[in-house]
């Protein structure tokens, strides 16, 4: 691991100060994904500033609009626990607890999981050289290499790394806003904006500006969300990343679906809205062939690779389970 400094923020515009006054600064919060990567030589902070002691910790009721604000070091598995999220937002908890191990839900935070980096093989390997995500211009390794676990959406000739996280995906489809302060002051991101697709530059990930920090996340008030699911499939029962995940949400109206909320994980670089699925679920009867149209519709431009064209009748199945799920509820 390279030498670094450290140092404890008390507020979160020192916090911010003291990134903004180290380029090679970073924030530490749980410091599960980050820490990993420092012990592999893939992130080489000089500075790391410790952010776990702001007051960046409660969850709470927004006023006037139902919603809930949830604070970016809220720990992963006191959010999946939490009367406000099971009782409104059952789609989230789900995601939580499906993820990483018990022990490491006691650490992450929400900021930290909207940061996530990719789990792809040579992204984590610094021996390896083709990686234009760590290695901006180098080439991607996986589009020729072993590409089990890659994107078949969104996907571009620089990379095809896949995002990691399973709350992210479940946010994605509750429309969540995540927002931020820096050295320009506080703003917001809507969520299907905060990450980026890879296009020509997959080494900028998300659309935060230099220096800031995440301080929470917003969602809005959603009736709908009560009738929820989170579906995920990976190669063991547990901490495993997806192959596939699916969040869906369904709002019935005397038996018929009057909208839809479905978002991907594990089949592209960002959490991916399904907004194909979304057109076609609106108006229709829950049934196989509805589901199976949907499942259709999203995956129609999906591209698979040598390792991993399984993934896309598998997000098509996810995406009918998922739904099936959702629509027998009580």
């Amino acid at each position: 691991m390279t030498p670094f400094t450290y140092s404890r923020a008390s507020d979160p515009q020192s916090a911010i100060e003291g990134v903004a006054a180290n380029a090679q600064a970073k924030f530490l919060g749980g410091g599960t994904n980050l820490v990993d990567l420092m012990k592999m030589g893939v992130e080489t902070p000089a500075q790391l500033v410790d952010i776990n002691r702001l007051a960046l910790t409660q969850v709470e009721e927004l006023p006037n609009n139902g919603g809930v604000r949830i604070g970016a070091l809220v720990r992963n598995s006191d959010l999946a626990e939490h009367q406000l999220i099971t009782a409104r937002y059952p789609v989230l908890s789900e995601a939580l607890l499906s993820g990483a191990s018990p022990q490491l839900r006691n650490l992450a935070t929400t900021g930290g999981n909207l940061l996530q980096r990719t789990r792809c093989y040579y992204f984590y390997d610094p021996a390896f050289p083709m990686c234009n995500k760590r290695n901006p211009g180098s080439g991607c390794g996986a589009l020729e290499g072993y590409n089990r676990i890659h994107a078949i959406l969104g996907q571009s000739e620089q990379c095809i790394a896949t995002h990691p996280s399973d709350m992210c995906v479940a946010m994605a489809a509750l429309d969540a806003v995540v927002r931020v302060q820096g050295p320009q002051g506080e703003r917001t991101i809507p969520f299907a904006d905060f990450h980026r697709l890879p296009g020509a530059t997959p080494n900028i990930e998300t659309n935060l500006r230099p220096n800031e920090l995440i301080t929470a996340v917003d969602l809005p008030a959603m009736p709908l969300a009560t009738r929820s699911h989170y579906l995920k499939v990976r190669d063991r029962a547990s901490y495993a990343f997806a192959l596939v995940s699916v969040a869906a949400i369904l709002e019935m109206d005397r038996g018929t679906i009057r909208s839809a909320r479905v978002a991907l994980g594990g089949v592209a670089h960002k959490p991916w809205r399904a907004t194909q699925a979304e057109k076609k679920l609106a108006g229709q009867q829950p049934n196989e062939t509805t589901f199976r149209a949907a499942a259709e519709a999203e995956l129609a431009a999906a591209k698979g690779y040598k390792y991993n064209s399984f993934k896309i009748e598998l997000a098509k199945r996810a995406i009918r389970q998922a739904l099936t799920t959702v629509a027998t509820m009580a």
